[in-house]
C-alpha cells in the first residue's frame, strides 16, 4: 500500500509542478495564452503587490495560512516516517544457548516459511512476511489455494509443521501468525 501511495504521491505532485511550470514558461516566453489564463505577459509577476495586500488586514488570513501551512507540514512528516519505518523485519534474534545469541536473516526464515508452506496439499502458493521485534517477531502468512483445497486442513498443516518448524528452528517460544487464504481463479468444470 505504500508504494502505491508513493506513486500516487508523487505522480500529482508532478502534474501539478508540470502544469505551473508549463503556464509560467509559456508567458514568459511570451506565447499565445487564452484570455482566462492567469499570466498573460513576459513582465507578469505570479502574485502582484494588490494580490498579496488584498487579505493581510483580514483577521481570518494568517490563522489560515499557518493552518493550512501547519497541516501541510504534518502530512509531509508522516509520509517521512512512513518511508523510514519497515514493516517488514530484518532479523530475527536466535537463542544460541552461549548467552551471545546470534541473527538470523527475517528474508532468510520468511523465504522457508514460504516455502515449506507451499508445499502443504491445497497449496497453490505461499507468501511470508516477518513483522515485530527481533526478539518476538510475528508471521503474516498468505496462502494460495487449489479449488480442490480444504482451508481447515491448510490451517493445520501450516501451524503444525511450516510455523513449528520456523519457531522451533529460530529457538522462539511462540510465533504469532496471522494467515489470509485465497482461491486461485479458475474456470468452471464442465459436468457430462
Amino acid at each position: 500500500m505504500r508504494r502505491n501511495v508513493n506513486r500516487v504521491l508523487l505522480g500529482l505532485a508532478g502534474l501539478v509542478l508540470t502544469v505551473i511550470g508549463g503556464a509560467v514558461l509559456a508567458a514568459g516566453l511570451g506565447a499565445n495564452v487564452p484570455s482566462w489564463w492567469p499570466w498573460d505577459g513576459t513582465d507578469d509577476v505570479l502574485l502582484s503587490e494588490a494580490d498579496r495586500d488584498r487579505w493581510r488586514d483580514s483577521g481570518w488570513w494568517w490563522p489560515t495560512v499557518i493552518a493550512v501551512l501547519a497541516v501541510v507540514l504534518v502530512l509531509a512528516l508522516w509520509w517521512l516516517l512512513a518511508q523510514l519505518r519497515s514493516a517488514r523485519l530484518s532479523e530475527v534474534l536466535v537463542d544460541s544457548g552461549d548467552g551471545e545469541g546470534a541473527l538470523l536473516r527475517g528474508r532468510a526464515l520468511e523465504g522457508v516459511l514460504s516455502d515449506e508452506a507451499g508445499t502443504l496439499d491445497g497449496v497453490s502458493r505461499a507468501q511470508a512476511v516477518l513483522t515485530g521485534r527481533r526478539n518476538a517477531p510475528r508471521a503474516r502468512v498468505r496462502l494460495l489455494m487449489e479449488p480442490h483445497a480444504a482451508p481447515d486442513q491448510a490451517l493445520r498443516g501450516l501451524a503444525d509443521q511450516a510455523l513449528a518448524h520456523a519457531r522451533d528452528s529460530a529457538g522462539l517460544d511462540e510465533l504469532p501468525a496471522e494467515v489470509r487464504l485465497k482461491a486461485v481463479k479458475h474456470r468452471a468444470e464442465r459436468v457430462s
